[in-house]
């Protein structure tokens, strides 16, 4: 079978009648709200991004937690509120990342909490530059029931590879995949379905076709082809890929760079997912990194009440009206990834 038709049909045993109902619900209130331009909510999120810490171990440009730049506090996600979150959730949620800044692999009791969710029957992922992935921690990964690794992998030699994973080295990259890979046979597993994510960048976009050719050496189940956001982007970047469609944005004319995609007054993710930071405070989306437009704490307050707030919804009514308004919107390139 289709390695990817395979992770389709586990993420599909994980549906039940109430997350159906809840999905269906998800999907109606957000075309209802498009058409009408006013908020409608139904329903609870069918995704969430939980984040184990905001701590990393590499130093990446692009990245809040790598360049040490947050304004918020660096911490790590109590069990007891994860707990909670999902007891509150369990029924209707379908997809839960471990992911949103940092590095999940630094949090002490990580795998616990996967492993929480995912007898729930919850589907798992997260995120990991993989250098923390021993052979001891690969196994107990496999055994957490995790069902998604997604390994970040920019480069296919060391001296690219660190041009941007600055501090990284490939070879703790390789060496934990080939344990992950080992243990899901050794424990005849077929999870979990692991995905290398090559951020496709300047100095290394010359080497896609290596990073396929390796992954399939490798055992890996999909090789994930994915855009750069760029922060100052406008005057260009040594970041931006020259080749076009690996590329969000565009020359113009006086030499300057925009943005490709139009920026369209809806946003689906404002009524299916959430982020939720290490500390219990509730995001609109993965680009709100610093976390400028917290919705509510969950350390006070209950997710259903928080996520059918007047603050959220005079938030997706403003998205609504003029997304520009939004700064983090105006930078946002949604539906960019190229998957391979």
């Amino acid at each position: 079978m289709n390695r990817s038709i395979a992770d389709g049909l586990n993420f599909a045993s994980k549906l039940t009648l109430k997350r159906a109902w809840n999905a269906g619900r998800v999907v109606f209130s957000y075309i209802y709200s498009r058409l009408t331009g006013h908020p409608a909510i139904a329903g609870l999120p069918i995704s969430i991004s939980f984040e184990p810490t905001t701590s990393c171990n590499l130093r990446c440009p692009e990245c809040p937690s790598g360049l040490r730049s947050f304004s918020r506090p660096t911490g790590m996600l109590q069990e007891k509120l994860f707990k909670k979150t999902i007891s509150e959730l369990q029924d209707t949620l379908m997809y839960l990342l471990f992911y949103f800044q940092g590095e999940p692999f630094l949090h002490a009791q990580f795998l616990e909490m996967v492993k929480y969710a995912s007898e729930k029957k919850i589907y798992t992922a997260t995120s990991t530059n993989a250098h923390f992935l021993t052979d001891e921690v690969a196994r107990k990964t496999v055994e957490s029931g995790l069902d998604r690794l997604i390994i970040s992998i920019d480069g296919t030699t060391q001296e690219t590879y660190q041009s941007y994973r600055v501090g990284g080295r490939l070879e703790k990259v390789i060496e934990g995949t080939k344990n992950i890979i080992k243990w899901k046979k050794a424990l005849k597993s077929r999870t979990p379905h692991v995905v290398f994510q090559f951020l496709v960048v300047k100095p290394n976009e010359h080497q896609v076709e290596e990073v396929k050719a390796l992954a399939k050496s490798l055992g890996v189940d999909e090789v994930g082809l994915k855009t750069a956001q760029i922060y100052d982007y406008e005057h260009g970047s040594g970041l931006i890929p020259s080749i076009d469609k690996y590329s969000r944005y565009r020359k113009q004319a006086d030499g300057t760079y925009a943005i490709k995609s139009k920026l369209l007054n809806h946003c689906w993710k404002m009524w299916h997912s959430c982020v939720i930071t290490w500390d219990g405070k509730v995001v609109p989306c993965c680009f709100d990194k610093d976390a400028h437009h917290v919705m509510g704490q969950l350390q006070t307050t209950g997710f259903a009440e928080l996520w059918n707030s007047s603050a959220y919804n005079n938030f997706r009514q403003t998205l609504i009206r003029s997304r520009s308004k939004i700064e983090m919107c105006r930078n946002c390139t949604e539906g960019t990834k190229v998957w391979a």
